[in-house]
């Protein structure tokens, strides 16, 4: 039992070579023709889609269960999916609520929103990070920090005291 967990018959390999590359291809031309939306981080959906596909491309890869045929439609499935819900989300408002979260803002300015950072589950200490991967040098620079829909923080920050935010920018950010 224990060879058989480690090792496997050389028989296998080149299925998994061409279960491989078939996949591979498949994906390819499905990102080719959904388009890159299809892998993108923009929205809690596509980062699941995202996952999904490396999931379902590594078990149709890896493992005689999905077959390779069953494997490519059901990553087919998934584009589909993905291509609908962008449709449907671009067509009707109400889709884009239910499906994306909203952006919070974190920060105004030098003020520490701390209501928001409890309502997104994020510490000070990891907000303190973002800020430190941005560069930002003082609580001054700050402008905002927010939230994404994708659990991403920005971080919108100048040594330019006079710089200020385009009020269209932060139209959706929920407590700007």
């Amino acid at each position: 039992m224990f060879e058989r967990w480690i090792t496997s018959g050389w028989d296998q390999i080149p299925m998994v070579l061409l279960s491989g590359a078939v996949a591979y291809a498949a994906i390819l031309l499905y990102t080719r023709l959904v388009g890159l939306r299809s892998l993108s981080k923009m929205s809690a959906a596509d980062f699941a889609m995202t996952v999904a596909v490396g999931s379902l491309f590594a078990s149709t890869v890896a493992t005689a269960s999905p077959s390779l045929v069953l494997g490519l439609a059901a990553l087919a499935t998934l584009y589909f999916g993905q291509w609908f819900l962008a449709w449907a989300r671009s067509k009707f408002l109400g889709v884009s609520r239910l499906v994306d979260n909203e952006p919070l803002l974190l920060m105004r300015g030098s003020t520490i929103l701390d209501e928001n950072l409890r309502r997104a589950n994020v510490t000070r200490n990891d907000l303190y990070g973002k800020l430190r991967e941005a560069n930002a040098f003082n609580f001054e620079q700050i402008l905002a920090v927010v939230f994404e829909t994708t659990g991403d923080v920005s971080v919108l920050h100048s040594a330019d005291p006079e710089a200020m935010l385009e009020p269209e920018i932060m139209e959706q950010v929920v407590g700007w």
